[in-house]
């Protein structure tokens, strides 16, 4: 991913202000090391901090149209702009970036394309002609997007919170799935699909038209002209991209550059859950499997950039962050630029555990839409801006438009989780890809049981960082914490720690109100806290909370012959580390 930033109408165009814009781009170099590129008009600035994936040798930015009376900077990829640029044949390209479809279709369409674009994307378009500017961010937010005004009267837009929060007097989040407009002086939304209004949808269940929307969304993302591999963690979500990946590499342009031989990677603590699932994976689908270790010092080490880099004190993303920050490190060392992600699926399909408690269809369906609306502040945010620390580019095949919106048409009752029915957490995916004739997966793979990244790469991973922050802030401190922070106020000594270094590097009010607060389980929103009495007396926003639904709290008489047999092969939860909480020994 790239980094942009753009200062619009500060009514300032000395060489000053240009070397300050330049300096406050650099900030976000991390995101785009390759090349950086600044367009001027009067008081009005667009900078790019350039990750070369597509076209590296001519497509630097900004981009223009024919005569650069539009002038564009964008981070993100756009996966259909060979089909856009047949559309536009009337039109010269001056590079192969698949970005710079975005001046020509505006040209086009005005204000009235960004639903043309298939892919993820935040950008700011100049139009020197009128003077005018629009910005947008894509649906889901998979891209980080910032919008800031300046008591001059000018506009910033960043791809990061530190490109802006010196120099604007207000700045906040941009909302995913909107534009904004200098001629109409506001945002419009510019997604509107089906599941955004929450009503509960009614479509059958089809396992072979999810299978093939997953298949398609994956084979997208296999656009590269650079090296890359996929993350593996072992669990369903990353096994499927692998799965997938895998079967059909082969026909790819980036095979012919590359091999066909994919590249996958995995980070844990030494013995973790997941580096043993994930080393089983790679084996079953002969990818060429590169493992790191880390220690719970390294992570604690790491504590401080991460938190600079995320541009959080969410502890559940920080937890879950750093692991991924100290992966993408070893990465990129090897020279790959590029990996395609298994985040979206838990949120799309009632994956985290605390589904087990969902009453009815119709509370699960609500809450799974919920947690798509907020992804853009927990699993995009990490997964983009762990990995763009150090300039290796996240892709999301289970967040493409199109596969939403297949997965969020289907009956919210086929997600339910029924033991009762064989049905566990993610049935509906699982059944998607359980092929007899041509396995994606072997069916103990298929069918193992979520783990939260964060106690995934090693359970003591947490018991550290708790006991870290327990002997950086004492009780003394906590008890006067809703004084020192009244909004979000830190409830356990970790939060407070992670806060504390946090508003060293973001001091500011509304930086404070970029990062969402409330009571959680398990990762679950406030609401869903409601759908267990106990749960509010153990709020740990990590997978370990929730009360009785690992796999030992299935009653394998009730599952069909089939799951109960992978299910009954899985370690058994034997060691209690706190009340109502279960972990693998």
């Amino acid at each position: 991913m790239c980094g942009i930033l753009a200062v619009l109408g500060c009514a300032d165009d000395t060489q000053g202000k240009r070397a300050h814009v330049l300096e406050l781009s650099r900030r976000l170099k991390h995101r785009g090391p390759d090349w950086s590129g600044m367009h001027q008009v009067d008081d009005c600035y667009l900078s790019h901090q350039r990750l070369a994936i597509i076209d590296p040798a001519s497509g630097d930015q900004p981009l223009y149209n024919e005569d650069k009376s539009v002038a564009v900077t964008v981070n993100g990829e756009i996966y259909n702009h060979e089909e856009l640029r047949e559309q536009l044949s009337s039109h010269t390209f001056r590079t192969g970036s698949d970005c710079e479809v975005i001046a020509h279709l505006y040209e086009e369409h005005g204000e009235n394309f960004v639903d043309m674009l298939d892919g993820v994307f935040s950008f700011v378009l100049f139009d020197t002609r009128d003077r005018s500017f629009i910005a947008a961010r894509d649906a889901i937010g998979v891209t980080p997007l910032y919008i800031g005004w300046g008591i001059d009267g000018s506009v910033w837009i960043s791809s990061e919170m530190k490109g802006l929060n010196d120099d604007c007097e207000h700045f906040e989040i941009f909302p995913p799935g909107h534009l904004y407009s200098s001629k109409k002086g506001g945002f419009k939304r510019w997604y509107n699909p089906p599941w955004f209004s929450e009503a509960i949808p009614s479509v059958p269940y089809d396992p072979l038209t999810l299978r093939k929307a997953f298949e398609k969304a994956v084979i997208k993302r296999l656009m590269t002209d650079v090296p890359f591999g996929v993350l593996l963690s072992g669990g369903l979500d990353s096994s499927l991209v692998a799965a997938v990946a895998v079967r059909h590499l082969a026909g790819t342009k980036a095979a012919k550059r590359w091999g066909t031989k994919l590249h996958s990677f995995c980070v844990g603590l030494e013995g973790s859950p997941d580096l043993k699932a994930a080393r089983e994976v790679a084996d079953c689908l002969g990818t060429m499997h590169h493992e790191f270790h880390f220690s719970v010092q390294d992570g604690i080490d790491a504590i401080e950039d991460v938190i600079y880099h995320t541009e959080t004190y969410d502890v559940t993303t920080i937890r879950a962050s750093t692991p991924m920050f100290l992966m993408s490190r070893k990465i990129k060392s090897l020279g790959v630029k590029m990996v395609i992600s298994g985040e979206g699926s838990d949120e799309i399909f009632g994956g985290y555990l605390y589904f087990h408690k969902a009453p009815n269809k119709e509370e699960l369906h609500r809450e799974t839409c919920h947690k798509i609306k907020a992804l853009h502040q927990y699993d995009c945010l990490r997964a983009n801006k762990a990995t763009s620390a150090w300039g290796l580019e996240a892709r999301v095949p289970f967040l493409d438009k199109e596969f939403i919106n297949e997965a969020m048409s289907i009956d919210p009752e086929w997600k339910m989780i029924r033991p009762d029915l064989g049905r566990i957490e993610k049935w509906v995916l699982r059944k998607a890809f359980d092929d007899e004739e041509q396995p994606f997966l072997p069916k103990h793979i298929l069918y193992r049981q979520k783990e939260q990244f964060s106690d995934g790469v090693g359970y003591s991973w947490i018991d550290g960082l708790k006991a870290h922050a327990e002997s950086n802030v004492t009780d003394k401190m906590m008890s006067n914490a809703k004084f020192i922070y009244p909004h979000n106020t830190p409830t356990t000594k970790e939060a407070y720690y992670y806060r504390m270094i946090f508003e060293r590097f973001f001091p500011q009010n509304s930086a404070i109100l970029t990062v969402p607060g409330g009571p959680s389980v398990a990762c679950s929103t406030a609401k869903a806290v409601e759908w267990d009495a106990q749960w509010s007396g153990n709020l740990d926003p990590s997978g370990r909370a929730a009360l009785g639904v690992h796999l030992s709290a299935y009653e394998l008489e009730h599952l069909p012959a089939t799951v109960a047999a992978v299910t009954s092969k899985k370690p058994r939860m034997l060691k209690a580390v706190a009340p109502g909480v279960a972990i693998e020994s």
